[in-house]
């Protein structure tokens, strides 16, 4: 299983490096409505999820909020917490159920990216569509060093 969950955060770092590379200075404090978080609340929250992970995964259960960073900060912080999950997965024995760990961070996570990626088109930057069942997703690759798109679409 925990093959799998290290293939998974290849694919958040693939899909969640496509989203967060080249956005306009501006994005980050775009809001899309009054209730809404802007792309860099979402961005850190997705640090905080990630660092929850790791938690859970030597079976603690502490979480923290962080204060949004800047983009570039951020950024880093969400390809760094990737990378320490995934030395933790591939090194450590797992902690936590590894079902509930995909179920509650992981896909939150995943979730998260989504929504940048629909922000991003609401404020005029849209990532190109692809075809992820052919990309380069290769497990352990979890930094922001990523292949280039085999397939996007127009």
């Amino acid at each position: 299983m925990t093959d799998l969950l290290r293939h998974t955060l290849a694919t958040v770092a693939y899909r969640g490096g496509k989203v967060v590379r080249g956005v306009p200075p501006d994005f980050a404090n775009f809001r899309s409505g009054e209730s809404t978080r802007t792309p860099i609340q979402i961005l850190a929250h997705i640090g905080d999820v990630l660092d929850w992970a790791c938690y859970l995964a030597r079976g603690q259960k502490t979480w923290n909020d962080s204060t949004p960073q800047s983009w570039d900060h951020e950024t880093q912080r969400f390809f760094d917490a990737l990378q320490r999950l995934d030395r933790q997965l591939s090194n450590e024995e797992l902690k936590c159920d590894a079902g509930h760990l995909f179920s509650g961070p992981i896909a939150d996570v995943l979730t998260h990216i989504g929504q940048l990626a629909i922000l991003r088109r609401m404020a005029g930057v849209p990532i190109r569509g692809e075809n992820y069942f052919i990309a380069d997703i290769e497990t352990g690759r979890v930094g922001p060093q990523q292949s280039a798109p085999k397939r996007e679409f127009e």
